[in-house]
C-alpha cells in the first residue's frame, strides 16, 4: 500500500481500479489544512490524463507493470510485428500508437522493451538512444554559418532528421529516440 506522499513521477498506481502513472506532484499545505498531493496522472492503455488531489488518509495500491524484452522484426501497414526474444515463434504485433513516435527509429532485430498490464500489452519502450546510418544527405551549402548550419538528412529507417552540416552520407549517427534529435556522431 502507498501512502499519499508517495506517489511522485514514474510510480504506476490503481485509481478506482484503472492504472495510471503519475507524470506531476505538487505536495501542498494551506494554512491550518492537512497536506494534499495534487497529481497529473496518465492512464497507462487509453492515454489521457487527469487531475487528482490526494489527501493524508488516502492508501493507494501500486499497478503492478510487467516489463518483458521484445525483438523487433518488421512493420507493415501500420502494425509493428515483434518477437519473444526466447521463442523466436511466439510472435505478436502492436497497433502504430502502442509504438508511438520513437517507432521511426526501430530497425530489424532491435531488443526493446514491451509494457503489459494484467497480461494486456499498453506500450512498446524504444532503447533512448539509437545508433542509425545515413543513407542520403544533401551536400554542404556554403553561406551563413554563424549559428551552425543544418540540414535534413534521411536515415536507414526511413525517418527523417535535423544534423549539423558535418554529417555526410554513411555516417553513423546517435538519436534520441525520445526527442526524435541527433545527438552525436558514432
Amino acid at each position: 500500500m502507498l501512502n499519499y506522499n508517495d506517489i511522485k513521477p514514474g510510480v504506476a498506481v490503481l485509481v478506482e481500479g484503472e492504472p495510471y502513472v503519475c507524470t506531476w506532484n505538487n505536495i501542498m499545505q494551506k494554512q491550518q489544512r492537512r497536506p494534499v498531493n495534487q497529481t497529473k496522472l496518465r492512464h497507462l492503455i487509453r492515454g489521457n490524463v487527469v487531475e487528482y488531489s490526494f489527501q493524508q488518509s488516502d492508501k493507494l495500491q501500486e499497478a503492478e507493470i510487467e516489463t518483458r524484452p521484445a525483438i523487433f522484426i518488421y512493420e507493415r501497414n501500420g502494425e509493428w510485428f515483434f518477437h519473444e526474444t526466447s521463442d523466436k515463434s511466439k510472435r505478436f504485433s502492436v497497433s502504430e500508437e502502442q509504438v508511438g513516435d520513437a517507432g521511426q527509429f526501430l530497425k530489424p532485430n532491435m531488443e526493446v522493451e514491451t509494457l503489459a498490464f494484467d497480461g494486456k500489452l499498453f506500450r512498446v519502450k524504444v532503447p533512448i538512444k539509437v545508433e542509425l546510418k545515413v543513407v542520403e544527405a544533401p551536400p554542404d551549402v556554403r553561406g551563413n554559418t554563424a549559428q551552425g548550419g543544418s540540414k535534413i538528412v534521411e536515415l536507414e529507417t526511413g525517418a527523417t532528421i535535423n544534423v549539423p552540416m558535418f554529417v555526410k552520407e554513411g555516417d553513423s549517427i546517435r538519436i534520441n529516440t525520445e526527442t526524435g534529435e541527433y545527438v552525436e556522431r558514432a
